[in-house]
């Protein structure tokens, strides 16, 4: 055998030296391709019922029917109608408008955990960008918005931000117009970054507000032509539902969601984390201002909206509690380094404590994937028999109309106000869903009316009601939720 020659030898060494010096930017990205693939297995059919309204938008697009959930009625019901249309530009691709977004949602996720990392590495402090960026890939408040617009909106947000510190304000105002074309809370962001340049400069950067604001004037002309309002119905109808006896106001929501967190000990290590993080950003890391003004003003204004609480709307927040958390540790780990302990110690206690904070979210957001909501299936095969068996112009009613209308392509009418607004003006104080359900029956006597039961057992049981309906359809999803579909058979 011949022995390798000196030449080899020093190719062999040369290679390695390549790799070796690559080797710390291959490991983010190595990470970020694993993270991706891994999102995409556990959340690839995810799915709840509000995101499919907006589905039905784009799927009416891409159908030649226009911007609109019922055909022929131009009500502006999805709170991101650019979404709906962005979704309608890749289903030209891909038509499975359901998984297509799952998807924009994981990609989303990853490209806003990366840009935590990118955030941070400029001041010289990558670590608490890093555990950041781990603790948003995996944060179950904010995997469980897969395949709504949030997760797009937030990278908007992030890179608008992210650009701004970096003084790239024409990238800025691009990012953030976008974001504001998503979400109309995405204004914030760009008051924020205007403040702050106007403390920075003492003026305004004229191109950048001229960039924001002639986009914004041309997205928000067209939807005012087409709809003849900006805003979306769904906002009146969410401070109606939280008017209810049985509603909950966001902040009274975002209070309880801290004692469902405070019922897992190990949950009070993030608490803490946060709280020394935000001294750390006071003190040190002050780059991350703009993200927790941004976020201190969409907690304020939701808070000041009056709407009804919803998941989706505190995912927003998951950005900077999780820089916070990733600051406190950077943090600590300084605080440790002053006891002279050895470094392998100093590492292995470091590691030790990014394993505990990342060890509840992820199995949060495992449970999520492996226990998905039992209402996708029944929605979708109740919309699906709609579908098939009544005519082409047949009108339903049903509580929630997100999957049971993307799958039936029947106009559909809604008893909690998001699509028909006149609705949501029966949702006061007294009432409640079965009084807003039996105005909009009697209102427009749908051909077919699907109930949840027991729900809406006592409104089933009316006299009026089993005059006018019978039962045709009974569909139970994991052995607990029950859904009768009923068919017109008389007006009284």
């Amino acid at each position: 055998m011949r022995a390798p020659t000196p030449q080899r030898n020093a190719a062999t060494v040369w290679s390695w030296h390549r790799v070796s010096k690559r080797l710390p930017a291959l490991v983010p990205v190595a990470l970020g391709a694993l993270t991706t693939v891994g999102l995409l297995l556990l959340l690839g059919r995810y799915g709840y019922d509000d995101p499919y309204i907006t589905y039905r938008y784009a799927d009416n697009l891409l159908a030649g029917n226009g911007l609109v959930y019922n055909v022929g009625q131009h009500t502006l019901s999805t709170t991101t109608p650019f979404y709906a249309v962005l979704l309608a530009g890749l289903g030209l691709v891909w038509r499975d408008l359901p998984r297509l977004s799952n998807c924009v949602s994981v990609l989303s996720v990853v490209t806003a955990a990366a840009l935590l990392v990118a955030w941070a590495r400029d001041p010289g402090q990558r670590a608490g960008g890093m555990i950041a960026g781990l603790l948003l890939s995996v944060w179950p408040l904010l995997l469980q918005t897969t395949g709504a617009e949030i997760c797009f909106f937030l990278v908007l947000v992030l890179a608008g931000l992210c650009a701004a510190e970096r003084s790239r304000l024409g990238l800025a105002a691009g990012a953030l117009a976008l974001a504001t074309m998503v979400r109309p809370e995405g204004l914030l962001a760009a008051l924020v970054v205007g403040l702050v340049s106007l403390a920075r400069r003492r003026s305004l950067p004229w191109r950048p507000v001229l960039l924001y604001l002639g986009l914004m004037a041309i997205w928000y002309s067209a939807l005012w032509l087409e709809f003849g309002s900006p805003l979306p119905v769904t906002l009146a109808a969410k401070q109606q539902q939280a008017r209810m006896g049985t509603g909950t106001r966001f902040e009274t929501g975002f209070l309880q969601l801290l004692r469902q967190y405070s019922q897992q000990p190990l949950y009070w290590l993030h608490g803490a984390m946060a709280l020394v993080g935000l001294e750390q950003v006071v003190v040190r890391a002050r780059h991350w201002g703009g993200l927790l003004a941004w976020t201190a003003l969409y907690f304020v204004g939701y808070s000041v909206l009056g709407v009804n609480r919803y998941f989706w709307y505190y995912a927003p927040l998951v950005p900077a509690a999780t820089v916070l958390i990733g600051e406190g540790v950077v943090g600590v780990v300084r605080g440790l380094a002053h006891l002279r302990l050895p470094r392998p110690a100093l590492a292995g206690l470091a590691a030790l404590l990014v394993v505990c904070l990342l060890a509840l979210p992820l199995a949060g957001s495992l449970s999520i994937a492996w226990r998905p909501d039992s209402r996708l299936d029944v929605y979708r095969e109740i919309g699906e028999w709609l579908q098939a068996e009544t005519p082409a112009g047949a009108t339903v009613g049903a509580l929630e109309v997100g999957i049971i209308g993307y799958y039936a392509r029947r106009p559909m009418i809604d008893f909690a106000g998001l699509i028909q607004p006149q609705v949501a003006a029966q949702l006061d104080a007294a009432g409640n869903y079965g009084r807003s359900a039996t105005w909009a029956i009697q209102h427009d006597w749908p051909d077919y009316v699907v109930l949840q039961q027991p729900a809406f057992s006592g409104l089933a049981a009316t006299g009026w009601f089993r005059a006018s309906y019978a039962p045709v359809r009974q569909s139970a999803g994991g052995g607990t939720l029950w859904m009768t579909v009923y068919r017109h058979i008389a007006t009284p």
